[in-house]
Protein backbone atom coordinates (compact mmCIF):
# COMPACT_ATOMS: atom_id res chain seq x y z
CA UNK A 1 0.00 0.00 0.00
CA UNK A 2 1.40 3.53 -1.05
CA UNK A 3 2.50 5.48 1.86
CA UNK A 4 -0.83 8.03 3.14
CA UNK A 5 1.19 10.36 3.77
CA UNK A 6 0.97 11.49 -0.08
CA UNK A 7 -2.76 12.47 0.76
CA UNK A 8 -1.71 15.53 3.13
CA UNK A 9 1.59 17.26 1.50
CA UNK A 10 -0.51 19.14 -1.14
CA UNK A 11 -3.75 20.60 -2.22
CA UNK A 12 -5.28 17.16 -3.74
CA UNK A 13 -7.75 16.46 -6.24
CA UNK A 14 -9.73 14.18 -4.08
CA UNK A 15 -12.42 13.33 -7.02
CA UNK A 16 -9.74 11.91 -9.18
CA UNK A 17 -8.43 9.79 -5.99
CA UNK A 18 -12.02 9.06 -5.49
CA UNK A 19 -12.29 7.17 -9.20
CA UNK A 20 -9.03 5.15 -8.36
CA UNK A 21 -10.18 4.13 -5.23
CA UNK A 22 -13.93 3.24 -4.14
CA UNK A 23 -12.83 3.09 -0.65
CA UNK A 24 -11.75 6.21 -0.82
CA UNK A 25 -14.90 7.47 -2.93
CA UNK A 26 -17.28 6.50 0.67
CA UNK A 27 -15.56 9.86 1.91
CA UNK A 28 -16.42 11.81 -0.48
CA UNK A 29 -19.45 14.58 -0.36
CA UNK A 30 -20.91 15.68 -3.94
CA UNK A 31 -19.06 18.97 -4.09
CA UNK A 32 -15.46 17.35 -4.07
CA UNK A 33 -14.60 17.96 -1.11
CA UNK A 34 -13.70 15.02 1.98
CA UNK A 35 -16.34 14.71 4.49
CA UNK A 36 -14.76 15.15 7.72
CA UNK A 37 -17.77 14.19 9.40
CA UNK A 38 -17.09 10.36 8.78
CA UNK A 39 -14.67 9.64 11.77
CA UNK A 40 -12.39 6.97 9.89
CA UNK A 41 -11.56 10.19 7.57
CA UNK A 42 -9.72 12.01 10.28
CA UNK A 43 -7.75 9.20 12.39
CA UNK A 44 -4.82 8.52 10.07
CA UNK A 45 -2.41 11.34 10.87
CA UNK A 46 -2.38 9.86 14.63
CA UNK A 47 -1.26 6.61 13.21
CA UNK A 48 1.01 8.21 11.06
CA UNK A 49 2.35 10.28 13.74
CA UNK A 50 2.75 7.25 16.25
CA UNK A 51 4.80 5.58 12.67
CA UNK A 52 7.14 8.54 12.98
CA UNK A 53 7.64 8.80 16.32
CA UNK A 54 8.97 4.58 16.34
CA UNK A 55 10.23 5.00 13.19
CA UNK A 56 13.03 7.95 14.86
CA UNK A 57 13.41 5.89 18.11
CA UNK A 58 14.25 2.67 17.31
CA UNK A 59 17.83 1.07 17.90
CA UNK A 60 18.99 0.63 13.98
CA UNK A 61 19.46 4.73 15.09
CA UNK A 62 18.27 5.36 10.96
CA UNK A 63 15.57 7.74 11.55
CA UNK A 64 13.64 5.63 8.76
CA UNK A 65 11.18 2.82 8.63
CA UNK A 66 12.46 -0.68 9.70
CA UNK A 67 9.89 -2.89 7.72
CA UNK A 68 11.53 -5.99 9.85
CA UNK A 69 10.48 -4.48 13.49
CA UNK A 70 8.21 -6.37 15.33
CA UNK A 71 5.65 -3.70 16.97
CA UNK A 72 2.78 -4.40 19.40
CA UNK A 73 0.51 -0.97 20.36
CA UNK A 74 -2.56 -0.75 23.22
CA UNK A 75 -5.61 0.75 21.91
CA UNK A 76 -7.12 2.50 24.93
CA UNK A 77 -10.75 2.45 24.63
CA UNK A 78 -10.74 1.08 21.04
CA UNK A 79 -14.55 1.86 20.26
CA UNK A 80 -17.06 -0.07 18.51
CA UNK A 81 -14.95 0.66 15.11
CA UNK A 82 -11.94 -0.53 16.05
CA UNK A 83 -10.14 1.75 13.78
CA UNK A 84 -6.79 2.42 14.92
CA UNK A 85 -5.64 -1.09 15.16
CA UNK A 86 -7.63 -1.62 11.75
CA UNK A 87 -5.49 1.52 10.09
CA UNK A 88 -2.22 0.17 12.19
CA UNK A 89 -2.58 -3.13 10.39
CA UNK A 90 -3.53 -1.74 6.87
CA UNK A 91 -0.24 0.25 6.66
CA UNK A 92 2.18 -1.52 9.00
CA UNK A 93 2.03 -5.20 8.21
CA UNK A 94 4.53 -6.55 11.72
CA UNK A 95 2.55 -4.67 14.18
CA UNK A 96 -0.50 -6.19 16.29
CA UNK A 97 -2.48 -4.50 18.94
CA UNK A 98 -4.50 -5.14 22.10
CA UNK A 99 -7.56 -3.48 21.85
CA UNK A 100 -9.65 -2.43 24.91
CA UNK A 101 -13.17 -1.67 25.61
CA UNK A 102 -15.40 -0.58 29.04
CA UNK A 103 -18.64 -0.91 26.63
CA UNK A 104 -19.93 -4.69 25.98
CA UNK A 105 -22.11 -3.42 22.59
CA UNK A 106 -18.31 -1.35 21.61
CA UNK A 107 -16.60 -4.34 22.47
CA UNK A 108 -18.77 -6.74 20.26
CA UNK A 109 -19.07 -4.41 17.17
CA UNK A 110 -15.19 -4.17 17.30
CA UNK A 111 -14.80 -7.53 17.23
CA UNK A 112 -16.95 -8.06 14.49
CA UNK A 113 -15.08 -5.67 12.72
CA UNK A 114 -11.74 -7.45 13.57
CA UNK A 115 -13.11 -10.85 11.99
CA UNK A 116 -14.27 -8.69 9.03
CA UNK A 117 -11.01 -7.96 8.21
CA UNK A 118 -9.28 -11.06 8.61
CA UNK A 119 -7.18 -9.72 11.80
CA UNK A 120 -7.82 -11.93 14.40
CA UNK A 121 -4.61 -12.97 14.50
CA UNK A 122 -3.24 -9.76 14.94
CA UNK A 123 -5.60 -7.92 16.89
CA UNK A 124 -7.03 -8.79 20.32
CA UNK A 125 -9.71 -7.34 22.30
CA UNK A 126 -10.75 -7.25 25.80
CA UNK A 127 -13.66 -6.15 27.65
CA UNK A 128 -12.35 -4.27 31.01
CA UNK A 129 -14.12 -2.30 33.84
CA UNK A 130 -14.23 1.21 34.53
CA UNK A 131 -12.10 0.49 37.66
CA UNK A 132 -9.48 -1.07 35.89
CA UNK A 133 -6.03 -0.06 35.21
CA UNK A 134 -5.69 1.49 31.82
CA UNK A 135 -2.59 -0.29 30.82
CA UNK A 136 -2.95 -3.38 32.35
CA UNK A 137 0.02 -5.62 30.96
CA UNK A 138 -0.58 -8.80 33.07
CA UNK A 139 -4.12 -8.94 32.16
CA UNK A 140 -3.38 -8.34 28.45
CA UNK A 141 -0.87 -11.35 28.64
CA UNK A 142 1.86 -8.86 27.73
CA UNK A 143 5.58 -8.26 29.10
CA UNK A 144 6.03 -4.78 27.18
CA UNK A 145 4.67 -3.08 24.08
CA UNK A 146 5.61 0.11 22.17
CA UNK A 147 3.02 1.78 22.24
CA UNK A 148 -0.32 3.27 23.89
CA UNK A 149 -2.81 4.76 21.41
CA UNK A 150 -5.74 6.74 23.02
CA UNK A 151 -8.64 8.79 22.22
CA UNK A 152 -9.80 9.98 25.47
CA UNK A 153 -13.69 10.82 26.60
CA UNK A 154 -13.53 14.95 26.19
CA UNK A 155 -15.95 15.81 28.46
CA UNK A 156 -16.42 15.66 32.26
CA UNK A 157 -20.25 15.78 32.25
CA UNK A 158 -22.82 14.97 29.58
CA UNK A 159 -23.82 18.70 30.54
CA UNK A 160 -20.89 20.15 29.38
CA UNK A 161 -20.97 17.84 26.11
CA UNK A 162 -24.20 19.53 25.81
CA UNK A 163 -23.02 22.98 26.36
CA UNK A 164 -20.54 22.60 24.09
CA UNK A 165 -22.39 21.60 21.21
CA UNK A 166 -24.69 23.94 21.80
CA UNK A 167 -22.00 27.02 21.89
CA UNK A 168 -20.96 26.22 18.46
CA UNK A 169 -22.73 28.39 15.75
CA UNK A 170 -22.32 26.39 13.38
CA UNK A 171 -22.48 22.48 12.71
CA UNK A 172 -19.11 20.54 13.84
CA UNK A 173 -16.96 19.57 10.88
CA UNK A 174 -15.99 16.54 11.95
CA UNK A 175 -17.52 14.06 14.09
CA UNK A 176 -18.42 13.61 17.40
CA UNK A 177 -20.29 10.49 17.16
CA UNK A 178 -19.28 8.43 20.36
CA UNK A 179 -21.90 7.01 22.72
CA UNK A 180 -21.76 8.72 25.98
CA UNK A 181 -19.16 6.29 27.27
CA UNK A 182 -16.66 6.95 24.73
CA UNK A 183 -17.83 11.32 25.51
CA UNK A 184 -17.90 11.68 28.98
CA UNK A 185 -15.58 10.76 31.83
CA UNK A 186 -15.04 12.16 35.49
CA UNK A 187 -12.76 15.18 35.29
CA UNK A 188 -12.57 15.20 31.21
CA UNK A 189 -9.41 14.32 29.11
CA UNK A 190 -7.32 15.73 31.32
CA UNK A 191 -8.08 13.42 33.97
CA UNK A 192 -8.37 10.51 31.56
CA UNK A 193 -4.48 11.28 30.78
CA UNK A 194 -3.15 12.07 34.06
CA UNK A 195 -4.32 8.69 35.10
CA UNK A 196 -2.32 7.20 32.56
CA UNK A 197 0.43 9.31 33.70
CA UNK A 198 0.21 8.00 37.19
CA UNK A 199 0.41 4.07 35.33
CA UNK A 200 3.29 5.55 32.94
CA UNK A 201 5.23 6.10 36.28
CA UNK A 202 4.67 2.59 37.83
CA UNK A 203 5.61 0.68 34.50
CA UNK A 204 8.23 3.15 33.08
CA UNK A 205 10.17 1.60 30.90
CA UNK A 206 7.81 -1.35 29.74
CA UNK A 207 6.18 0.89 27.32
CA UNK A 208 8.23 2.77 24.82
CA UNK A 209 5.58 5.65 23.61
CA UNK A 210 2.96 6.42 25.68
CA UNK A 211 0.36 8.29 23.75
CA UNK A 212 -3.08 10.39 23.86
CA UNK A 213 -4.86 12.87 21.77
CA UNK A 214 -6.50 15.83 23.30
CA UNK A 215 -9.41 17.73 22.02
CA UNK A 216 -8.15 20.86 23.56
CA UNK A 217 -4.78 23.12 23.67
CA UNK A 218 -5.86 24.25 26.89
CA UNK A 219 -5.59 20.34 28.03
CA UNK A 220 -2.09 20.15 26.26
CA UNK A 221 -0.62 22.77 28.23
CA UNK A 222 -1.95 20.82 31.64
CA UNK A 223 -0.99 17.46 30.63
CA UNK A 224 2.64 18.84 29.77
CA UNK A 225 2.90 20.47 33.51
CA UNK A 226 1.53 17.07 35.10
CA UNK A 227 4.30 15.29 33.16
CA UNK A 228 7.25 17.95 33.91
CA UNK A 229 6.18 17.73 37.53
CA UNK A 230 6.18 13.71 37.48
CA UNK A 231 9.76 13.60 36.52
CA UNK A 232 9.26 13.13 32.78
CA UNK A 233 12.42 13.88 30.12
CA UNK A 234 11.67 12.57 27.06
CA UNK A 235 8.07 13.56 25.37
CA UNK A 236 6.47 15.18 21.81
CA UNK A 237 3.64 16.76 21.00
CA UNK A 238 1.91 17.17 17.58
CA UNK A 239 -1.18 19.10 15.71
CA UNK A 240 -3.15 17.39 13.51
CA UNK A 241 -5.25 20.26 11.08
CA UNK A 242 -7.92 18.54 9.06
CA UNK A 243 -9.66 20.26 6.39
CA UNK A 244 -9.68 24.05 7.17
CA UNK A 245 -11.13 24.30 10.89
CA UNK A 246 -10.65 20.88 12.75
CA UNK A 247 -7.49 20.17 14.87
CA UNK A 248 -6.74 17.98 17.35
CA UNK A 249 -3.45 17.36 19.34
CA UNK A 250 -1.29 14.67 20.73
CA UNK A 251 1.22 14.23 23.66
CA UNK A 252 3.29 11.37 24.28
CA UNK A 253 6.01 10.49 26.64
CA UNK A 254 8.53 8.19 26.98
CA UNK A 255 10.64 7.11 30.41
CA UNK A 256 13.16 5.26 27.54
CA UNK A 257 16.30 7.41 25.86
CA UNK A 258 15.76 7.47 22.56
CA UNK A 259 14.86 10.73 21.28
CA UNK A 260 12.70 11.57 17.99
CA UNK A 261 13.85 13.81 15.52
CA UNK A 262 13.12 17.47 15.47
CA UNK A 263 9.67 17.96 13.44
CA UNK A 264 8.27 14.82 15.07
CA UNK A 265 9.26 16.07 18.51
CA UNK A 266 7.98 19.57 18.35
CA UNK A 267 4.76 19.42 16.39
CA UNK A 268 2.66 22.47 17.87
CA UNK A 269 3.22 26.03 16.36
CA UNK A 270 3.49 28.46 18.83
CA UNK A 271 3.54 26.37 22.23
CA UNK A 272 5.55 27.57 24.99
CA UNK A 273 9.11 27.34 24.79
CA UNK A 274 9.02 25.61 27.95
CA UNK A 275 6.61 23.01 27.07
CA UNK A 276 8.57 21.79 24.03
CA UNK A 277 10.91 19.22 24.56
CA UNK A 278 14.20 19.95 23.67
CA UNK A 279 15.29 19.95 20.37
CA UNK A 280 16.99 16.64 19.07
CA UNK A 281 19.17 18.31 16.43
CA UNK A 282 21.92 21.25 16.15
CA UNK A 283 23.11 22.24 12.66
CA UNK A 284 26.42 24.65 11.96
CA UNK A 285 28.01 25.55 9.27
CA UNK A 286 31.88 24.37 8.42
CA UNK A 287 34.28 25.15 6.07
CA UNK A 288 33.85 23.02 2.46
CA UNK A 289 37.02 21.57 3.09
CA UNK A 290 36.27 19.58 6.10
CA UNK A 291 34.74 17.13 3.80
CA UNK A 292 38.28 16.01 2.60
CA UNK A 293 39.47 15.32 6.35
CA UNK A 294 36.30 14.48 8.09
CA UNK A 295 37.36 10.88 9.16
CA UNK A 296 40.83 12.45 10.40
CA UNK A 297 39.25 15.63 12.48
CA UNK A 298 36.78 12.75 14.24
CA UNK A 299 39.51 11.02 15.19
CA UNK A 300 41.18 13.93 17.13
CA UNK A 301 37.66 14.68 18.17
CA UNK A 302 36.95 11.90 20.28
CA UNK A 303 40.05 9.79 20.86
CA UNK A 304 40.90 9.13 24.29
CA UNK A 305 37.98 10.54 25.30
CA UNK A 306 36.13 7.54 26.66
CA UNK A 307 33.89 8.21 23.19
CA UNK A 308 33.04 4.70 20.65
CA UNK A 309 32.37 5.51 17.48
CA UNK A 310 32.14 4.26 14.16
CA UNK A 311 32.08 6.18 10.62
CA UNK A 312 30.41 5.86 7.25
CA UNK A 313 32.78 7.24 4.48
CA UNK A 314 30.14 6.92 1.90
CA UNK A 315 27.63 9.08 3.39
CA UNK A 316 30.05 11.15 5.36
CA UNK A 317 28.26 10.12 8.90
CA UNK A 318 30.00 9.69 12.36
CA UNK A 319 27.61 7.66 15.13
CA UNK A 320 29.16 7.35 18.85
CA UNK A 321 28.08 6.55 22.05
CA UNK A 322 29.40 7.90 25.46
CA UNK A 323 28.81 7.57 28.95
CA UNK A 324 28.01 11.09 30.11
CA UNK A 325 30.11 14.20 29.60
CA UNK A 326 33.53 12.70 28.93
CA UNK A 327 34.75 15.82 26.72
CA UNK A 328 35.21 19.06 29.17
CA UNK A 329 38.28 20.13 30.81
CA UNK A 330 36.10 18.88 34.39
CA UNK A 331 35.79 15.18 32.59
CA UNK A 332 39.65 15.44 31.59
CA UNK A 333 40.74 16.72 34.96
CA UNK A 334 39.12 14.09 36.79
CA UNK A 335 40.37 11.10 34.29
CA UNK A 336 43.89 12.60 34.88
CA UNK A 337 43.02 12.06 38.46
CA UNK A 338 42.16 8.53 38.57
CA UNK A 339 45.00 7.75 36.68
CA UNK A 340 47.29 9.36 39.20
CA UNK A 341 45.99 8.34 42.42
CA UNK A 342 43.81 5.47 41.51
CA UNK A 343 40.56 6.91 42.61
CA UNK A 344 37.42 9.30 40.77
CA UNK A 345 36.98 12.36 41.78
CA UNK A 346 33.49 12.50 43.39
CA UNK A 347 31.56 12.68 46.78
CA UNK A 348 31.28 8.67 46.93
CA UNK A 349 27.80 9.02 46.83
CA UNK A 350 25.99 6.27 44.31
CA UNK A 351 24.06 7.53 41.79
CA UNK A 352 21.71 5.79 39.15
CA UNK A 353 23.39 5.34 35.96
CA UNK A 354 22.57 7.92 33.50
CA UNK A 355 21.03 6.00 30.09
CA UNK A 356 24.34 6.71 27.93
CA UNK A 357 24.40 9.71 25.69
CA UNK A 358 23.84 8.69 21.49
CA UNK A 359 25.08 11.00 18.79
CA UNK A 360 25.25 11.15 14.76
CA UNK A 361 27.19 13.48 13.37
CA UNK A 362 26.41 13.84 9.46
CA UNK A 363 27.99 16.24 6.48
CA UNK A 364 25.50 17.85 3.71
CA UNK A 365 27.92 18.06 0.21
CA UNK A 366 24.46 17.71 -1.22
CA UNK A 367 23.67 21.16 0.38
CA UNK A 368 27.34 22.42 0.05
CA UNK A 369 28.49 25.59 -1.46
CA UNK A 370 31.69 27.02 -2.78
CA UNK A 371 32.46 28.40 1.33
CA UNK A 372 29.77 26.74 3.40
CA UNK A 373 29.26 23.21 4.61
CA UNK A 374 26.27 21.96 6.18
CA UNK A 375 27.03 20.02 9.78
CA UNK A 376 23.78 18.37 11.85
CA UNK A 377 24.72 16.68 15.49
CA UNK A 378 21.75 14.68 15.94
CA UNK A 379 20.31 13.44 19.63
CA UNK A 380 19.65 9.73 19.30
CA UNK A 381 19.63 8.89 22.86
CA UNK A 382 19.84 10.44 26.37
CA UNK A 383 18.03 12.48 29.27
CA UNK A 384 20.42 15.03 29.65
CA UNK A 385 19.35 18.28 28.31
CA UNK A 386 22.78 19.58 29.50
CA UNK A 387 25.02 17.00 27.81
CA UNK A 388 23.53 17.04 24.67
CA UNK A 389 23.86 21.26 24.75
CA UNK A 390 27.52 20.67 25.93
CA UNK A 391 28.50 18.09 22.97
CA UNK A 392 27.45 20.60 20.52
CA UNK A 393 29.34 23.34 21.84
CA UNK A 394 32.18 21.03 21.71
CA UNK A 395 31.67 19.94 18.20
CA UNK A 396 31.31 23.31 16.79
CA UNK A 397 34.27 24.75 18.29
CA UNK A 398 36.47 21.87 16.63
CA UNK A 399 34.72 21.63 13.39
CA UNK A 400 33.43 24.76 11.99
CA UNK A 401 36.78 26.12 12.10
CA UNK A 402 38.70 22.63 11.51
CA UNK A 403 42.74 22.70 11.67
CA UNK A 404 44.47 18.74 12.17
CA UNK A 405 47.42 19.29 14.55
CA UNK A 406 50.56 19.20 13.07
CA UNK A 407 52.17 15.17 13.32
CA UNK A 408 55.75 14.53 13.98
CA UNK A 409 58.09 14.01 11.11
CA UNK A 410 59.40 10.56 10.26
CA UNK A 411 62.85 9.88 12.15
CA UNK A 412 63.63 8.31 8.20
CA UNK A 413 64.81 10.38 5.77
Amino acid sequence: MADPRILYKDDVDFATLALQSPAFNKFLKPNGQLDFSDPQAVQLNYILWIQDLLDTTSDTYTDCYDPDRKVTGLDIGTGSSCIYPLLGCAFRSKWRFAATDIDEKNYQYARQNILRNSLQSRILPFLTKPTDPLIDLEKLGLDSIDFTICNPPFYASVSELISSAAAKSHPPRSACTGAEVEMVTDGGEVAFVQRMIVESCQLTTDCQWYTSMLGKLSSVHTVLDTLKAAGVRNWAVKEFVQGTKTRRWAIAWSFQSARPTKDVARGIPGLPKKLLPFPSLFAFEAPPSLLDDFYEHLQELFDNKEIEWRFDRITSTAWGWARGNVWSRAARRKTVDKEATGKNRDDGVERPREPRFTFRIQLHPEKATSTVLEVDVRWLAGLDTVVFESFCGFVKSKLSEPKLEAKPKSLKS
